[in-house]
């Protein structure tokens, strides 16, 4: 039996990552692989022509991503919105902690809140709330006391006018 590809594994291996988190599917648009939560993508996995490309939304760590040899912003002016697309050819070898960690920034930028607090709970090992606590309702408004309305003064008196003798 030939030796498996090794970006075939590390894809299957970023795959099996990502449709374990909390509500993520798979789908095929273009014929790449996307993981999807909530119908929005935030890994897309292609392995074509013996390159593997991982694409992934990086908010926090694009800037550093984007200095290594193998990123490159995305096309289509994804870039522009914190999309990065890793090439990795069949030579290299992926840095599988770094992409991990990439992919699950990905996941909690594009994931709703309460799927983020799910994985949260469930990588804490306790069961998540059934509903988020509720904060405490806000201080009453404090009422601005007003300056006392300042004393108009005192109208200048018209002079009486004089009597009529009768």
């Amino acid at each position: 039996m030939p030796d498996a590809d090794p970006l075939a594994l590390v894809e299957t291996a970023l795959r099996d990552l990502a449709v374990a988190y909390p509500g993520a599917t798979e789908d095929f648009p273009w014929g790449h692989r996307a993981i999807k939560v909530k119908a929005k993508i935030f890994l897309i996995l292609a392995l074509n022509e013996g390159k593997l490309s991982v694409t992934m939304k990086l908010p926090d760590s694009g800037r550093y991503a984007l200095t290594q040899r193998y990123a490159r912003p995305t096309g289509y002016g994804l870039g522009k919105s914190g999309w990065v697309t890793c090439t990795f050819h069949p030579t290299d070898e992926p840095p599988m902690d770094l992409l991990e960690e990439w992919v699950d920034e990905s996941y909690r930028t594009i994931a709703p809140k309460k799927l983020v607090l799910a994985l949260n709970a469930r990588l804490g090992g306790a069961e998540p709330p059934l509903a988020p606590p509720a904060s405490p309702p806000p201080p009453p408004p404090v009422a601005k006391k007003s300056a006392p309305a300042a004393k108009k003064p005192k109208a200048a008196r018209k002079p009486a006018k004089p009597r009529k003798k009768t």
